[in-house]
């Protein structure tokens, strides 16, 4: 619905029940009775009328009568003709005539009474319009509102986050102790004519910690500390996101030193001319105006910005270079000995059980951010306080774990019989390969127990370490691996079911990936045939970039692909083969317990 046609439909209401109001009030005051002069004339005649009042008016001679019946009744009437009444009583009831009570009308009621119907209607429109004008944001005041900046600043009695909040990025922070130690002490730089960096970028995946990074920044230094989004620096009118850009920095002018923190910059800071048909736009001004602020002619002392995005590919380079955001501090995902000091910190304040162990636990998360691992804990929270526990124990982590990373398991749903069994054999061959191969195991958890993610089983392996490239003979084992449980259908059942899908994406993922980017072919050697992101048109790149290689080598590709996944299915299929006594007693055990662990399945081989 349009707000305006609204707004003056809830007028229009409000203007015709003033009028109500107003019609009202005039009726009561003029009076609407069935009492006339004649009826008058005829009770006085019957000696019904005890006594007689007429209010006479002062410029003519019109007035109103009252007249007092038995019971202290009282009739009143108009009357157009005082002296012509005062002879019409006296006609009628000498007696009566002579106790008339004559007196001039009292104004001070009418006044009053016309005045409330004037100002009473007038009073309740003003009052809605009032009501109105607040409700959308004080109507013009709303208007003069869009120019100024967003940015919040940090309460600086609230709680303060430290360095110490901050764990499993040691390199990361010592980076960022110089912007604390200039805000801190800036005429140690100055003296030695050390310029800070104006701007920080930090880079990163998602949950990485950036934001707490900033924040903590902020704490150590103890400065104002500003935060805003990129996207609220975008708005539909012309105009809006420079003026916000603009006051932002004259806030920050008032407050320095102090830090200015954007969260996501990539929404305004995008590279200029990029997308489909390109064109100066509001996102375009915006940025050119923050570009300005930062390192133009203005000078901009004791301001230094912090900004956070995970996608640095699609920036405008013009923000990049020194003078701008001087430094880019890379926020990685943690090791293993990142993560046990991340799970230390958010262990802070929920109690342990004996047998809850954070080395394994960080062992196990491998890839797992931050926000994962506080995710994590706080999932094995809940689950404890669920089963009136005081405190949180490895069965606990364990199922929040699944929930977390493959899904709730599903054990009301009913699996038929059938389906259990082939997504056990399923289940034992990725489990048998992940045991035998040396570079992908060994496994952690198998179960057979449905998920929500609409799984039917799950095969977690548990990796020694944290690996920072992939080898050829890994990528060619994970291949293994993954066909491991549709040659297990195979091999038992003589037939194959669609729940080996998503493993063959990801084996035709891998291996092309092998061929195309990594350079891993002897056929096609030390060329990258890999044709770039699909969303390159809206990255700044050309609509009409082609593939870089003809169809002669696609050709090569598809044969390369097809040949390396043939020869992992092929040794995957004699490895499995070779150990079918043990494919058997995996299943088996699964059909019995639903899911094993490392120690149960271990104990398979001996």
């Amino acid at each position: 619905m349009n707000p305006k046609r609204s707004s003056n439909g809830f007028l229009i209401i409000i203007l015709l029940l003033a009028i109500g109001i107003y019609y009202f009030s005039s009726t009561l005051h003029t009076g609407s009775s069935d009492y006339s002069y004649q009826t008058f004339l005829n009770d006085v005649k019957n000696e019904k009328v005890q006594s007689i009042t007429i209010e006479q008016n002062k410029e003519v001679p019109t007035g109103s009568l009252t007249a007092e019946y038995k019971g202290d009744e009282y009739k009143t009437c108009q009357l157009t003709d005082v002296n012509q009444a005062l002879d019409d009583i006296e006609e009628a009831s000498p007696d009566l005539a002579a106790k008339v009570n004559l007196k001039g009308i009292d104004r001070s009621g009418e006044m009053i009474s016309n005045l409330l119907s004037v100002v009473l209607p007038v009073g309740i429109v003003i009052f809605f319009m009032v009501m109105m004008m607040r409700q959308n944001g004080g109507g013009n005041g709303k208007m003069m509102d869009f120019g100024k900046s967003r940015a919040k600043l940090a309460n600086p009695n609230g709680r303060k986050v430290t360095f110490q909040d901050v764990a499993g990025l040691d390199e990361e922070k010592e980076e960022l102790a110089e912007v604390v130690e200039f805000l801190k002490n800036p005429a140690k730089f100055i003296k030695i004519g050390a310029r800070i960096p104006k701007g920080v970028l930090l880079v990163g995946p998602p949950g990485t910690g950036k934001t707490l990074l900033a924040k903590a920044v902020a704490g150590e230094a103890n400065v104002p500390f500003f935060s805003i989004s990129g996207s609220d620096f975008v708005e539909m009118f012309v105009g809006v996101g420079a003026a916000r850009v603009r006051d932002l920095f004259a806030e920050a002018k008032k407050n320095a030193p102090c830090i200015v923190f954007i969260d996501e910059i990539d929404a305004v800071a995008r590279r200029r001319g990029s997308g489909l048909g390109g064109g100066h736009d509001e996102r375009e001004q915006t940025l050119n105006q923050m570009l300005v602020e930062m390192d133009g002619f203005g000078v901009n002392e004791g301001i230094i910005m912090i900004a956070a995005t995970n996608r640095v590919d699609i920036l405008d380079p013009a923000i990049l270079r020194p003078g701008r955001f001087d430094r880019k501090v890379g926020v990685g995902r943690p090791d293993i000995k990142g993560r046990e000091e991340i799970l230390k910190v958010h262990c802070r304040e929920k109690p342990l059980g004996d047998d809850v162990d954070l080395h394994e636990i960080a062992r196990t998360t491998a890839g797992f951010v931050g926000a994962d691992l506080e995710n994590l804990m706080n999932e094995a929270a809940i689950q404890a306080a669920r089963e009136n526990r005081a405190y949180i124990v490895k069965e606990d982590i364990d199922k929040a774990f699944i929930k977390v990373g493959i899904g709730t398991e599903k054990k009301s749903r009913i699996v038929p019989d059938s389906e259990k069994k082939i997504t056990a054999y399923h289940e034992s061959g990725h489990a048998l390969l992940f045991h035998l191969l040396p570079d992908v195991g060994p496994v952690y958890t198998v179960s057979i127990i449905p998920t929500g993610t609409g799984a039917a089983g799950y095969t977690m392996p548990l990796p020694e370490n944290d690996n920072v490239f992939m080898t050829k003979g890994k990528m060619l084992q994970n291949i293994m691996v993954s066909l491991g449980g549709r040659i297990a259908e195979e091999l038992i059942f003589d037939d194959v079911t669609t729940g080996a899908s998503q493993d063959i994406k990801q084996v035709t993922q891998y291996a092309r990936a092998m061929v195309t980017k990594y350079g891993m072919s002897d056929e096609l050697g030390l060329i990258s045939y890999d044709s770039g992101e699909s969303d390159e048109v809206f990255l700044g790149k050309e609509i009409g970039q082609q593939r870089p290689y003809g169809e002669d080598t696609q050709a090569v590709i598809d044969k390369e692909v097809k040949r390396i996944v043939n020869q992992c299915y092929k040794d995957a299929k004699a490895m499995i083969e070779e150990h079918m006594d043990i494919l058997h007693k995996c299943a088996q055990r699964l059909l019995e317990k639903e899911r094993i662990d490392r120690t149960e399945f271990e104990s398979l081989f001996e």
